[in-house]
């Protein structure tokens, strides 16, 4: 078997700060340290930056991630897309989303299911978040290339109250009723996201993307959507290889990230 283009497993190594604005931040800065030194380079594929604290943390569409301070896991991931293209973004979102759906089941049990695109549910309450933010080189020419990936990762471990804001969040403390290491959890993230990149890389995205609609949140269920100012109801019939969701009424929708939401009640 062919071995992957990159030495250090992801989770190596293992960096752990005690505040921090925003992990993906801090792993942003290392990449320029090294786009503007050719000293050692402080980032490297697989380099994890774990916090204790976060007092910004990034959530999706430039929402805040709240996580008490030394409760959750709070976790970025620098990553080589190797021979991914930029048209496949969405395999690497769904391999993490995967590698995570297979983490928190160990613990949480069968009712863990990836909300699209890439959030983690437990039944219908929220128990983890993943931002990915993408370094493209060369982007002004149109024809840029995928240089590195920031695997922004947020899960709900011991806290056991939320802001009234957060209309359905979890814990894995609340859902077990036992408290456990973040830092310990998080290198066992560490250690499926590894296994799940490797399977991507050297064996294609077909495995993940049926693990993926396998998991999915509501899928052959009536769902309520907002679209704008317009409400309705659709089916959801899956997700295509290119990340849109696919839905089902009196007419067959696709949505792009972003362009629909979820009404949770």
């Amino acid at each position: 078997m062919p071995q992957p283009p990159f030495h250090n497993p992801i989770g190596s190594p293992f960096v752990e700060l005690q505040s921090v604005d925003s992990t993906n931040n801090y792993a942003r800065q290392l990449l320029r340290e090294n786009y503007l030194t050719d000293r050692q380079k402080p980032a490297s594929h697989g380099m994890a930056i774990f916090a204790h604290e976060q007092v910004a943390g990034k959530g999706q569409r430039g929402k805040i991630w709240n996580s008490e301070k030394g409760a959750n896991i709070a976790l970025s991931i620098l990553v080589k897309p190797q021979s991914l293209q930029l048209a496949q973004q969405f395999q690497l979102s769904a391999c993490v989303a995967v590698a995570l759906q297979h983490f928190f089941a160990k613990y949480a049990g069968e009712d863990t299911k990836i909300k699209w695109p890439n959030d983690l549910y437990w039944q219908d309450r929220k128990a983890g978040g993943i931002l990915i933010e993408s370094i493209i080189k060369n982007p002004e020419s149109g024809a840029g290339t995928w240089d590195w990936s920031i695997i922004g990762i947020g899960i709900n471990i011991n806290q056991g109250a939320f802001p009234i804001y957060l209309a359905n969040p979890v814990s894995l403390k609340q859902i077990t009723g036992k408290n456990f290491d973040p830092v310990t959890l998080a290198k066992e993230i560490c250690e499926e996201l590894n296994k799940k990149f490797e399977e991507l890389i050297l064996e294609g995205f077909e495995k993940i993307y049926k693990e993926y609609l396998t998991y999915l949140y509501k899928i052959n269920e009536n769902v309520k959507f907002r679209k704008d100012n317009r409400l309705f109801e659709a089916t959801i019939k899956g997700v295509t290889p290119q990340g849109r969701l696919l839905v089902a009424h009196s007419i067959e929708e696709e949505f792009d990230f972003g362009e629909v939401e979820f009404v949770i009640s």
